[in-house]
């Protein structure tokens, strides 16, 4: 029999964790699989971490992971994935706003063949200037940087096989890109529409200051995808821009010179023609010693720079 494993973080949810434990149960029992619901306690100031020892006590289904202080919503998620014994994982918030009658859904959904199946808040119940703005322009950025079109990368609420997430490493905040870091490695993702409820307890752990941090992570994701093990690519694509165009206006003051016979030493535009020539060199340096870490981290780890979906004899 296959077994789901639910992977929750939960940073200060004292109100939502039985709750949610009782809804969650509800909707387990009713499926034809063994469980397990992994609760991973980010550094929680209040009583959270007494009610999942609680409800461990009283249920051998549920695991608790304890960290020394808050890590972040990433790094739980990791160490629920470490945890996880089941073939598939869910993964969803403590906050209730997550229902978890979808769950059903998402593994019926996987049943078609894919790997991951990601929700879609598509009515989504928060404030639309703090929340559903700021995550609808970077629900757009996102699918246009890494060319994985999803309406809702923020959901939580996914379903993943488990080979999929114990091969990714994640880092920073980059939970929300599970999909597109996984794309790299040519599974198959769905999107279906989830059911999203409004917060009647607790408090809400996210403002727009989070928005700049997913600006930031996508721009690692973007060279982790598309030039991390051909790094000579961008930094040597940019080292040559530069020195061609400084060799250009070179080329231009010498024509300035000796044909019009006019000083150069002068004119700000020298200045610039040295600068561009000796960015490029350093650029294009940079690019053949990040070339030179890549093969010896491959070549050291023996990592794969590939992912293999099945064999056949």
């Amino acid at each position: 029999m296959k077994k789901l494993s639910v992977v929750i973080p939960v940073y200060n949810e004292e109100e939502n964790l039985l709750p949610l434990y009782e809804e969650l149960k509800e909707v387990l029992k009713n499926l034809p699989m063994e469980h397990e619901i992994i609760l991973v306690d980010d550094g929680s100031g209040d009583r959270s971490w007494e009610i999942i020892k609680d409800l461990a006590g009283r249920d051998p289904a549920v695991k608790g992971i304890r960290f020394r202080r808050n890590f972040g919503q990433t790094p739980a998620m990791v160490a629920g994935f470490d945890e996880a014994t089941g073939d598939v994982v869910v993964t969803m918030d403590a906050d209730r706003q997550n229902d978890p009658r979808d769950i059903p859904k998402l593994l019926k959904k996987m049943e078609e063949g894919y790997d991951i199946v990601s929700g879609w808040r598509k009515d989504r119940k928060d404030p639309f200037l703090t929340r559903k703005l700021p995550s609808m322009i970077a629900n757009k950025l996102i699918s246009w940087v890494t060319g994985l079109h999803l309406h809702d990368y923020g959901c939580t609420l996914k379903a993943y096989k488990t080979e999929v997430v114990k091969n990714i490493d994640l880092y920073g905040q980059m939970h929300r890109f599970i999909p597109a870091v996984a794309s790299m490695y040519g599974v198959d993702v769905a999107e279906i529409v989830v059911n999203h409820r409004p917060r009647v307890a607790g408090k809400s752990k996210y403002g727009l200051s989070r928005t700049f941090k997913v600006i930031l992570d996508l721009i690692s994701l973007k060279f982790l995808m598309s030039y991390s093990t051909r790094p000579l690519h961008i930094f040597g694509g940019l080292g040559l821009l530069s020195f061609s165009l400084g060799m250009l206006s070179g080329l231009y003051l010498t024509y300035i010179k000796y044909v019009h016979k006019k000083p150069i030493g002068n004119r700000p535009l020298l200045s610039l023609t040295v600068l561009l020539i000796l960015a490029g060199v350093q650029l294009i340096v940079l690019g053949l010693l990040g070339e030179l870490l890549t093969r010896t981290y491959y070549e050291s780890s023996r990592k794969k720079i590939y992912s293999v979906k099945e064999k056949i004899p």
